[in-house]
């Protein structure tokens, strides 16, 4: 099978656009995979032999430029590539290398179609539509992306706004996809810090009779972000950014007087602020900052006579340009499946 490459600029990256071809027609759909953050040297391969080697073994066209893997041929095809990128950067992570054995291997993985027994079957077409879903960021064991509507709603607008609202019941990844997002900004150096925080309400519980100093009663509230944390940002290179402060994780009282420039805030359990609280916070952002406020309006812990910030501020912000409200419901559960029947139960008890 013969085979070329091609080289041009990329106009807006100024950098090699690298093809490895076998052209199918213009028209035919198109995938697109972002590299940033990805070591695309490692990945490729020294001359591009990994992609040549990949190439090799399909007939779409796969065109490197800059920052993008764009796919297009058939659609089987499509997720194949998909799946067998995704499976080289996992490995590249785990491995902190890539090997030519690596890659063949892979490749043959993919290419016999093991765990795409249902192909063409209901299943088969919901795992297609999540394949085309952007994959947000790479660890050593997965590649997070959205996995229902409206977590695909969530990340598109969290993309297009300045300030996202994300109201939803438990178990629908509010808390975990925001800090996805915050994590892919501070990896592509679009921002320079995150900063999580979270209000630390007494749920059933008095601070005062916790054990322990006042960090010891406050992480206990903070532990969620500090888990999605340490599944996306690898353990050595984490304790580097918590000890420089380019992440931090706070209570919502350490805002108060603060102005936060080039930072990705996220402003979790949003629910339990007063509405003064929720004022400070959003006056916080500074000069290319964004911010995600998450929260359940049906789990709130505040005093039964004080208004939630959350209810409030969907009454005054909405419609204003550059912020988006984003309204999950339990079709978007991600947890356990009875996590879902739980929430309906509760929906529909009335005593």
């Amino acid at each position: 099978m013969r085979q070329t490459l091609h080289s041009e600029q990329a106009p807006e990256e100024g950098k090699e656009e690298r093809l490895a071809v076998n052209p199918t027609e213009a028209t035919a759909p198109e995938r697109r995979l972002s590299l940033r953050g990805i070591d695309s040297l490692q990945l490729l391969g020294p001359g591009d032999q990994y992609l040549k080697e990949i190439q090799k073994n399909f007939t779409a066209r796969i065109t490197v430029r800059g920052h993008e893997i764009i796919l297009h041929g058939p659609e089987p095809e499509l997720r194949q590539l998909e799946r067998l990128f995704t499976e080289l950067i996992l490995v590249l992570n785990r491995n902190e290398e890539l090997r030519h054995a690596d890659v063949e291997t892979l490749i043959n993985v993919v290419k016999r179609g093991n765990g795409n027994k249902n192909a063409g079957s209901e299943s088969a077409s919901a795992g297609a539509a999540q394949n085309s879903r952007p994959v947000i960021v790479y660890t050593k064991s997965a590649a997070i992306k959205p996995k229902t509507e409206g977590q695909v709603e969530f990340y598109n607008a969290a993309l297009k706004n300045d300030i996202v609202f994300v109201i939803g019941p438990a178990g629908t990844g509010k808390t975990y996809l925001a800090v996805a997002i915050a994590v892919a900004h501070l990896r592509d150096r679009q921002m320079d810090r995150i900063v999580l925080a979270r209000p630390a309400v007494e749920a059933g519980e008095s601070l005062g009779f916790l054990p322990g100093d006042l960090k010891e009663k406050i992480d206990p509230y903070l532990r969620p972000l500090y888990d999605a944390l340490q599944d996306m940002i690898p353990v050595d290179k984490l304790r580097r950014y918590l000890e420089t402060q380019v992440i931090e994780i706070v209570p919502l009282a350490y805002m108060r007087g603060r102005t936060l420039n080039n930072a990705f805030v996220i402003l979790d359990e949003a629910q339990n602020t007063t509405p003064g609280q929720m004022k400070m916070f959003l006056t916080r952002l500074g000069v290319n900052s964004k911010a995600i406020v998450t929260g359940d309006i049906t789990q709130t812990d505040l005093p039964s006579t004080a208004q939630s910030g959350l209810v409030q501020v969907r009454e005054i912000l909405q419609g204003v340009d550059g912020i988006g409200f984003v309204y999950l419901t339990d079709h978007d559960v991600v947890r356990h499946k009875l996590v879902r029947d739980i929430i309906k139960a509760y929906d529909h008890y009335s005593p």
